[in-house]
C-alpha cells in the first residue's frame, strides 16, 4: 500500500516538475499567431507595405541625394566606403525596430484596452506567457519580411559586397524581438493615447541620435555615453559591422544586450498580464 502511494506521489511530483509554467503557458502560443495573421490578412496588409517603404525611400533620398555631397566615408572596418552603404545597414536596423515596436504598442495597446481581445484569451486555456509569445511572433515576422526586402534592395543598389551581409537578416530579427518583447511589456502600463505618444518621443531621438547619419565621433563624449545606451546602437553597429565583414568578438556584447531585453520584455510582459486579467 505504501509503495502505490509513494509511487503515485512520485508520479504528480513528475508532472509538476514536466509543467513548471502551468498557469502561465499552455504551449498553444500558434492560437494567437493564427488570428493575428487572418487579421493582417484582412485589415492590415497595406500598414504593414507602407512601413517597408519608410527606410527604402529615406536610402534613396539620403544616400543618394545627400552621399553625392558627402562622398566616402570611413566604415567600421577603416576601408573607405559609399555613404550610402554606411547608412543603409543603420536604416535597416531602425526597420526591424520601427516595425516591432508598432506591432508591440500600438497594436497591442488596443487590443488591450479597446478590443478587450487579451482577457477573451485568458478566460480560455491560453496562459499570459502565450499570448506574449503569440505577439512577439507577429512582429518578429513583421521584422523578418521588412529585413529580406530592404537587403534585397541592397543587393539591387550594389551595397552586398560580402557574404556576411547576409546575417543581416537574422540579426534583425533579434533586433526585433528585443524592442517587441520590450515594447509589449512597456504597453502593458499604458492606459491613455497621451501615454501612448511618450513612445514616439524616445523613438525619435534614438533614430536620429544613434550614428544613424553620422559618425558616434561627431558628438561630444558624454553625449557618446547616451547613445551607447540606447538599444538601436547596438543594432546598429551589429549590422554595420556584417555589411562590410568587420565580424568580431564585440558583437557578442552587442547581442548580450538584446538578449538582456529579450528576456526582461518577456518576463514583466507574462507578470504584467497576469496581474491584469488574472486576478
Amino acid at each position: 500500500m505504501s509503495t502505490v502511494q509513494s509511487q503515485g506521489s512520485d508520479t504528480a511530483v513528475g508532472r509538476g516538475a514536466v509543467r513548471p509554467l502551468a498557469g502561465l503557458y499552455s504551449g498553444n502560443a500558434r492560437a494567437v499567431i493564427s488570428r493575428g495573421l487572418m487579421a493582417t490578412k484582412s485589415s492590415n496588409w497595406l500598414v504593414m507595405l507602407s512601413g517597408f517603404f519608410e527606410p527604402v525611400l529615406f536610402l534613396l533620398s539620403m544616400g543618394i541625394g545627400l552621399g553625392a555631397l558627402v562622398g566616402t566615408v570611413t566604415g567600421p572596418d577603416g576601408s573607405p566606403i559609399s555613404y550610402a552603404a554606411y547608412i543603409a545597414p543603420a536604416l535597416l536596423a531602425t526597420s526591424a525596430m520601427n516595425g516591432a515596436v508598432y506591432d508591440s504598442t500600438w497594436n497591442v495597446f488596443f487590443k488591450m484596452n479597446f478590443a478587450k481581445l487579451y482577457q477573451g484569451m485568458l478566460y480560455t486555456s491560453l496562459g499570459p506567457l502565450d499570448v506574449a509569445l503569440g505577439e512577439i511572433f507577429l512582429a518578429l515576422l513583421r521584422g523578418l519580411l521588412y529585413a529580406t526586402g530592404f537587403t534585397a534592395v541592397m543587393g539591387l543598389m550594389g551595397l552586398v559586397t560580402t557574404p556576411w551581409a547576409l546575417l543581416m537578416i537574422p540579426v534583425s530579427v533579434v533586433i526585433a524581438f528585443g524592442f517587441a518583447s520590450f515594447g509589449m511589456a512597456i504597453t502593458s502600463f499604458m492606459k491613455t493615447f497621451q501615454q501612448m505618444d511618450w513612445i514616439n518621443f524616445v523613438m525619435l531621438p534614438m533614430f536620429l541620435f544613434s550614428a544613424t547619419f553620422y559618425p558616434l565621433s561627431v558628438y561630444p563624449e558624454p553625449i557618446q555615453w547616451l547613445i551607447q545606451a540606447m538599444p538601436l546602437w547596438h543594432g546598429v553597429e551589429l549590422l554595420r559591422q556584417l555589411s562590410v565583414g568587420a565580424v568580431g568578438l564585440g558583437m557578442l556584447g552587442h547581442l548580450a544586450y538584446y538578449l538582456v531585453m529579450i528576456v526582461l520584455g518577456l518576463v514583466l510582459t507574462t507578470a504584467r498580464l497576469r496581474k491584469l486579467f488574472l486576478r
